[in-house]
């Protein structure tokens, strides 16, 4: 395999990553450019990332979707890879990587995900193969402004990439409820935008199909203890999501009489 960079740009995000970002950065080291957007971390996150080489700046979280395209912005060559911090490149994606910027036909590729939960990969529940679309032209790809759950808007053909990104998605419960709190808090915000209401009623049973849906009808139990787990967490993610705007409705109702 080649030890010439590839002319190839690498956009990541980041808060207080400093266990995660060196195993990403590493297995990223085959491009020419990588660029780091920092939310204001209060670690080694942004000193690890400025050490490999990164271009850094430092920016006020505008939501994952805005946040994302702020590092794309900043990225000098025609073709992108958008990685999160907690993901990595398999090894073997690297020569497939190389020919698309050679050869690609088409605009933007996804790749499969390899999700894994407390060392254990999860191939139920939509977990495997999760596809997703991270290597593209930049001319012809956006960030979707969303807040949570953000993706690309890709203008022209889609391909499919074989070799996949590795996601550790959760290493621990810590990590787990605090994903939980943060991503119900901000789709709870992006639902009171759009003018959603919510009741306690309302979030027991959108969160209950959420668990049924994961766990039982999409097979999460076949991923054992961690499936159980995960789903839970949705639970948990939806629930809160719901109240929260709910919270936010009372917020809003007890301000407009005052």
């Amino acid at each position: 395999m080649t030890t010439e960079k590839l002319p190839l740009s690498v956009a990541i995000i980041t808060k207080d990553e400093e266990e995660r970002l060196p195993e990403c950065l590493a297995s990223v080291s085959f491009a020419d450019e990588v660029v780091v957007v920092d939310s204001g971390s209060t670690d080694r996150t942004v000193a690890i990332a400025r050490a490999f080489g990164a271009e850094v700046s430092v920016e006020e979280w505008q939501g994952f979707g805005c946040q994302k395209q702020l590092a794309i912005d900043r990225c000098r060559h025609d073709w992108v890879l958008v990685l999160d911090a907690d993901e990595r490149v398999a090894p073997e994606a690297q020569a497939e990587i190389a020919e698309v910027l050679a050869t690609g036909l088409c605009v933007a590729y996804s790749f499969p995900r390899k999700n894994y939960f407390s060392g254990r990969w999860l191939k139920h529940a939509g977990w495997w193969p999760d596809r997703v679309v991270r290597l593209f032209r930049k001319d012809s790809a956006r960030m979707s402004p969303r807040s949570v759950h953000e993706g690309l808007e890709v203008h022209g053909p889609v391909g499919e990439l074989q070799h996949p990104l590795i996601h550790y998605a959760n290493q621990s419960l810590t990590q787990t409820l605090n994903k939980v709190n943060h991503y119900s808090s901000a789709g709870a915000t992006e639902l009171f935008a759009q003018g959603k209401t919510a009741s306690a009623t309302k979030a027991l049973l959108r969160a209950a199909w959420s668990f049924f849906y994961s766990y039982i009808l999409r097979g999460g139990f076949l991923d054992r203890g961690e499936g159980f787990i995960m789903a839970v967490s949705d639970f948990m993610n939806v629930f809160f999501k719901y109240a929260k705007l709910r919270e936010l409705r009372k917020q809003k109702e007890k301000d407009t009489l005052s």
